[in-house]
């Protein structure tokens, strides 16, 4: 703790806002592998970073999104930039051709990138709109009906 700021609890609460939302955290390169890897069906990948723009517009944005939206991908994961580099590094391989980017939100459909929010895509943006960009590319891209989460 310095300066009167816990950062692990910190960090605890930033991973909780999207988990306790249904959101499947992958830590390591082997869970990143096991769900991207397979490259089948979609999935909507978070990445998760300290900064402000991810707590003020791309969470809040994700969550609301995945509450709204009329549709869902097969797999709704995040990986923590700065935190689980491994995982991470990992995630962004499925990426190919984007340089990295967090937060970011990213959506591949059958292993490919169908859909990407970059930062500059993120900052000085509302939640809201981020949670428009996002159902808009679920109800495109995606077939598994929506179910409001916790």
């Amino acid at each position: 703790m310095m300066y009167g700021f816990d950062m692990e609890r910190a960090l605890r609460a930033m991973r909780a806002e999207l988990t306790n939302h249904g959101v499947q955290e992958l830590r390591t390169p082997e869970e990143v592998d096991a769900v991207l890897g397979k490259k089948e069906g979609t999935a909507l990948v978070v990445v998760n970073s300290v900064c402000g723009c991810a707590a003020g517009a791309a969470r809040p944005g994700v969550v609301e999104a995945l509450k709204t939206s009329t549709v869902l991908p097969d797999h709704i994961t995040t990986v923590f930039a700065g935190q689980d580099k491994e995982a991470t590094a990992r995630a962004r391989e499925y990426f190919k051709g984007f340089a990295p980017s967090s937060p970011s939100v990213w959506l591949l459909r059958e292993g490919e990138v169908v859909f990407k929010l970059e930062r500059h895509q993120i900052e000085h943006r509302s939640a809201s709109d981020i949670a428009a960009d996002i159902r808009t590319a679920l109800q495109k891209h995606c077939n598994r009906a929506g179910v409001a989460t916790a």
